[in-house]
C-alpha cells in the first residue's frame, strides 16, 4: 500500500514537471476542460499537455472507495496543505463535512453517508467559501467492500440469532485499528428505519442509538454482554454498529470511522423476544404479512428467471452471480441447501425496483420455493438499490433488509412460519423468460453474427460493431496491425479496443493494456482501477472485473459486452435482448434470425453471403468506419492522435493478405494441423499462418469454441410451467421443461382422480388433467346420496373447487415441511 501511494504522489509530482511549459492557464474550477494553452482533462497525463496546477485542483484520492455509509478518510494525493489549514469537503454539491490534515501535510476528506452507491464527486476548499478543487470517489454498497475496511462481526451467525434458544454470552468484534487514526474510539450502535405516512413518502432515516463504550483503547477489538433494550430503542431491528474516533461527540455524523455491515439486530431486542423468541418473531410475522397485503404487486413486473442454470450463467447482461450461492466458489449454499448456484437479476424494476433471485440444482433445473424451503424468492427491494436511489424503497441494501430479509428472519429463522413469507415470495418461474442474442469478434479478427454467419474482416481503423440508433446503442471497435515476433508488422489486424455507451450512460472503453495478458478500463476517457473493487455502479452501467484479463459491461437494457484477453488477442461478446430484434447494424449484424443479410453495409445495400469474396466482405466491413463526431474513444497519446483521430477511420492504404497456403515444406504446418481442428478450425489455421504463431492460433480457436458453447447455452427452452401436489397425496419429480414427466400418488386410503402421469409438451403445455384425491367414504356419500348424474356434477363442482384451493394446499404443505435456513 505504502509503496503504491509513494508511485502515485511521484505522479502528482512528474505532472507537475511536466506543466511547467504551459503555465498561465489554470485548472481551478475547470477539471476535465481542454483549454487554449493547455488541458485540465485526465487525458493530459499521457498527451503532456497538462495545466501547471492540473494536479493542484484535479484530485487524486486514496482509497479511491468508500463505504455509503460514509467515514472514509479520502487522502488527497499529490497536494501539500499546511498544518493549519482547514478543509471542508462538498460532496455532490450539498453535503458538507469536515476534512483534516495531518501531521505530513496531507489532507484528507471524510466522505458523508450516502444513500447511493456509484461514482460520487466532491469539492475541497481550504477558506470554507471557494470549493475552487474537484475529484471524485466511488461509494460502495455495504456488502460489497472489502472486509478490510469494515468492523468484523466475529461468528455473525451468533449475533444474528443471540436472544433466541440457546444462544447468550458474549458478542466480539473487531477492525483494523490504523485505519481510525486515534487512540480511543467510540463504539456505537446505528438503526435504520424507513419513515412515512404514505409509500410514495418514505424517507430513509439513519440514526444513532446508543453507545456500547466510550473511551477505549483503539486494540482493534472489543467484547460486550448485551442487554434487552427498552422502548423506544427496542423499535429498531435492523442495523449497524461504528467505531469511530472518541474525539467526536456521540453520535456525530460523517466522522472517521468503520462500519460493520448491516444486520438483524437479535442481539438489542426488547426483553420479550428473550422470553419467547419463537412467539415474538410470529407477531412480527404475521404484522409483515398484513402490510404485505396492503402494498402494491411487484410480481408481475420482475424477469422472469432463466430456465437452465447454463442460460443463468450465460445471460450475463441481465444476470450476475449471487455471492451467497456461488458454483465458483465451492456451491456453499447455506440458505439454498438443495441448490447450487444462485444468480440475480443485475437491473431492478422499472416502477417499484424490485430484484429477481434464481437459483438451481446440481442438475441445472431451477428449485421452486413450491418444492422445497431452498428455492429462490424475488425481492420487493432489489439489493443493490436502483437510481436515483437515496429514496425508499431504493436504498441499496438497506431498503432490501427491511422488505425481504428482516420478515425472512420473523418467519423462517426465528418462528417456523415459513408458509406466510413463501406466499409473498413465491419463487418465478421461467415461461416468459427470452434467453439474449450472442455476437462476437475474435482473433485475426474472425466476426460471428448474432444470426450466426461467419467472417473474416482484416480492415485497419474504427467501426461499428453494433449499432442501434433506435436503443440507442454504440459498441466500436478499434483494430490494429499484428506484429510478429521479428518486429514486422503482418498483413492482418487484431482487435485492440472495444468503446461502448447506451442511452445517457458513461462511456466505458476496454483495450489492450501494455502490460501482458491484462486488460485497461476507461470511464469517460479516464482509467479506472480495480484494485479495491471488482464491481462498480455506474451512470447507467455496471462493470464487473474479476481478473485483469476479463471485464463484464452490464447496460440498463439488458445489454452485456464480455471481453476477454488471451494472449496477445482480445476477444468481445455482445449480447442483446431479444428487443433488439431488427434494430442493429454494423459488422455483428442485422439481428433478426436471418444470416443472408447479415453483411448490410451502411448504404444498405446486401452484399449476399453465401457466395461473397473476401474482396467483397472486407468492402463491407470498411463501410461500417466511424467518423471523428461519432467516435466514443479515447485519444491519448500521440500515436493513437496520428494513427487514428487524424486519418481517415478506415485506413484506405492498408490491404490485408486475404489467405495464405498451407505449404508442406512450412515447419509450422505439422504442429498446426495437429492443433487446428474440428469447430474453429479454419479461423484457427488462418491466424497460426498469418501471425506465424501456434500460441495465437491456438487462443483464435478456444475463443471460438468458447463462443459456440455459449450460444449452446443460451438455446430457448420450453417451460409448461409448475404443477402442485395434490391434497393428501405426493408428486414424483421437480423438473418443468419440455420431456420432463411428473407422476402424482394418493395418500392411505385416499381415491385418485386425474392423470397419474404429465408430461411436458413443445407447446409448453401438460399432458392430462390435474390429479386430486378424495375419502373413498366421501365419495360413497355423493354417490349414494344422489343419483350418477348429479353425483358427477357434484364432483365437477369438488374438482373446481380444488383447484382454486391449490395455493392455500401448497402452503399448508410448506408449514408441514422442516424449515431451514434461507436468505432472501
Amino acid at each position: 500500500m505504502r509503496a503504491k501511494l509513494t508511485k502515485t504522489i511521484l505522479f502528482g509530482v512528474f505532472l507537475s514537471c511536466l506543466s511547467n511549459t504551459t503555465a498561465g492557464q489554470t485548472c481551478k474550477r475547470k477539471c476535465g476542460d481542454t483549454l487554449e494553452e493547455c488541458s485540465c482533462h485526465a487525458t493530459c497525463g499521457s498527451l503532456l499537455n497538462c495545466c501547471a496546477d492540473y494536479s493542484q485542483f484535479c484530485l487524486q484520492v486514496s482509497p479511491y472507495s468508500g463505504s455509503m455509509l460514509g467515514g472514509s478518510a479520502l487522502m488527497i494525493l499529490g497536494v501539500a496543505f499546511r498544518p493549519d489549514e482547514r478543509l471542508r469537503c462538498r460532496f455532490k454539491g450539498e453535503i458538507e463535512t469536515e476534512g483534516f490534515v495531518d501531521a505530513a501535510g496531507r489532507g484528507h476528506c471524510v466522505s458523508p453517508l450516502l444513500y447511493e452507491t456509484g461514482m460520487v464527486p466532491f469539492d475541497v476548499s481550504t477558506d470554507g467559501i471557494n470549493f475552487d478543487r474537484s475529484g471524485e470517489y466511488l461509494s460502495v454498497h455495504p456488502s460489497k467492500l472489502d472486509p478490510a475496511f469494515k468492523v468484523t462481526l466475529v461468528n455473525e451467525t451468533r449475533w444474528q440469532y443471540y436472544g433466541t434458544q440457546n444462544t447468550a454470552g458474549s458478542l466480539n468484534m473487531t477492525w483494523n485499528s490504523s485505519l481510525i487514526g486515534a487512540d480511543k474510539v467510540d463504539v456505537e450502535l446505528w438503526g435504520y428505519r424507513e419513515t412515512g405516512s404514505d409509500v410514495a413518502d418514505l424517507q430513509a432515516a439513519w440514526t444513532y442509538l446508543y453507545s456500547l463504550g466510550r473511551d477505549l483503547p483503539n486494540t482493534g477489538a472489543f467484547s460486550f454482554i448485551p442487554k434487552p433494550s427498552e422502548k423506544p430503542y427496542s423499535n429498531w431491528v435492523l442495523g449497524s454498529i461504528r467505531v469511530s474516533q472518541s474525539t467526536k461527540s456521540e453520535g456525530a455524523r460523517d466522522v472517521r470511522g468503520l462500519w460493520s455491515g448491516a444486520h438483524a439486530l437479535a442481539w438489542h431486542m426488547e426483553q420479550a423476544f428473550r422470553d419467547d423468541s419463537a412467539a415474538w418473531a410470529k407477531n412480527r410475522c404475521m404484522e409483515w404479512d398484513s402490510l404485505e397485503k396492503m402494498l402494491p404487486n411487484f410480481l408481475d413486473e420482475i424477469i422472469d428467471c432463466p430456465c437452465t442454470l447454463a442460460q443463468a450463467r450465460a445471460d450475463t447482461g441481465r444476470f450476475h452471480t449471487d455471492y451467497g450461492c456461488d458454483l465458483e466458489k465451492g456451491s456453499v449454499c447455506t440458505y439454498h441447501p438443495s441448490s447450487v448456484h444462485c444468480v440475480r437479476a443485475i437491473q431492478a424494476s422499472p416502477k417499484h425496483g424490485s430484484g429477481q433471485q434464481c437459483c438451481y440444482d446440481d442438475t441445472g433445473a431451477q428449485v421452486l420455493t413450491g418444492d422445497s424451503v431452498g428455492g429462490s424468492t424475488p425481492d420487493r427491494a432489489h439489493d443493490w438499490g436502483s437510481p436515483p436511489y437515496r429514496k425508499p424503497p431504493r436504498v441499496p441494501g438497506l431498503s432490501h433488509w427491511l422488505y425481504d430479509v428482516m420478515s425472512f428472519y420473523y418467519c423462517c429463522l426465528w418462528s417456523d412460519h415459513c408458509h406466510v413469507y413463501f406466499s409473498h415470495r413465491p419463487s418465478s418461474g421461467c415461461r416468459t423468460y427470452r434467453p439474449p442474442r450472442a455476437g462476437a469478434v475474435l482473433g485475426d479478427p474472425h466476426f460471428i453474427t448474432f444470426d450466426g454467419l461467419n467472417y473474416t474482416f482484416n480492415g485497419k481503423g474504427e467501426y461499428y460493431l453494433v449499432s442501434s440508433p433506435n436503443k440507442t446503442l454504440s459498441v466500436q471497435a478499434r483494430t490494429e496491425q499484428v506484429k510478429l515476433k521479428n518486429g514486422t508488422l503482418a498483413k492482418a489486424t487484431r482487435l485492440s479496443s472495444v468503446v461502448m455507451k447506451a442511452n445517457s450512460s458513461d462511456v466505458i472503453e476496454v483495450r489492450l493494456a501494455e502490460r501482458q495478458d491484462h486488460l485497461q478500463v476507461l470511464r469517460n476517457k479516464k482509467t479506472l482501477s480495480f484494485a479495491e473493487q471488482k464491481w462498480m455502479d455506474l451512470h447507467g452501467v455496471f462493470v464487473f472485473s474479476p481478473s485483469p484479463q476479463n471485464v463484464t459491461v452490464m447496460f440498463s437494457s439488458g445489454v452485456g459486452v464480455e471481453v476477454r484477453r488471451q494472449d496477445e488477442t482480445m476477444a468481445v461478446t455482445v449480447l442483446l435482448p431479444r428487443e433488439f430484434i431488427n434494430h442493429t447494424w454494423g459488422l455483428l449484424g442485422h439481428m433478426n434470425s436471418d444470416p443472408s443479410d447479415d453483411l448490410l453495409t451502411s448504404l444498405e445495400e446486401v452484399v449476399p453471403s453465401a457466395h461473397a469474396t473476401d474482396e467483397e466482405i472486407f468492402t463491407f466491413g470498411a463501410s461500417w468506419n466511424i467518423s471523428n463526431e461519432t467516435s466514443l474513444f479515447t485519444y491519448d497519446s500521440k500515436y493513437l492522435l496520428d494513427t487514428y483521430h487524424y486519418p481517415p477511420k478506415h485506413d484506405l492504404a492498408f490491404v490485408p493478405t486475404f489467405s495464405l497456403p498451407e505449404s508442406p515444406d512450412d515447419p509450422l504446418v505439422a504442429d498446426m494441423l495437429k492443433m487446428c481442428y474440428g469447430d474453429g478450425a479454419e479461423f484457427c489455421k488462418h491466424d497460426t499462418l498469418i501471425s506465424r504463431s501456434l500460441t495465437l492460433g491456438n487462443a483464435t480457436l478456444r475463443a471460438f469454441q468458447s463462443h459456440q458453447a455459449l450460444r449452446r447455452d443460451l438455446e430457448p427452452v420450453v417451460s409448461c410451467g409448475w404443477l402442485p401436489t395434490p391434497r393428501n397425496g405426493k408428486k414424483n419429480g421437480t423438473h418443468y421443461l419440455v420431456g420432463n414427466m411428473l407422476s402424482f400418488f394418493c395418500n392411505g386410503d385416499y381415491l385418485f382422480y386425474g392423470s397419474a402421469e404429465r408430461t411436458c409438451l413443445d407447446d409448453g403445455t401438460w399432458t392430462g388433467v390435474q390429479p386430486f384425491c378424495i375419502k373413498e367414504d366421501n365419495l360413497g356419500f355423493i354417490l349414494g346420496a344422489v343419483g350418477s348424474l348429479s353425483a358427477l356434477i357434484t364432483l365437477g363442482v369438488m374438482i373446481k373447487l380444488h383447484n382454486r384451493k391449490q395455493e392455500r394446499e401448497r402452503r399448508e404443505k410448506l408449514d408441514q415441511m422442516p424449515i431451514r435456513e434461507q436468505t432472501c
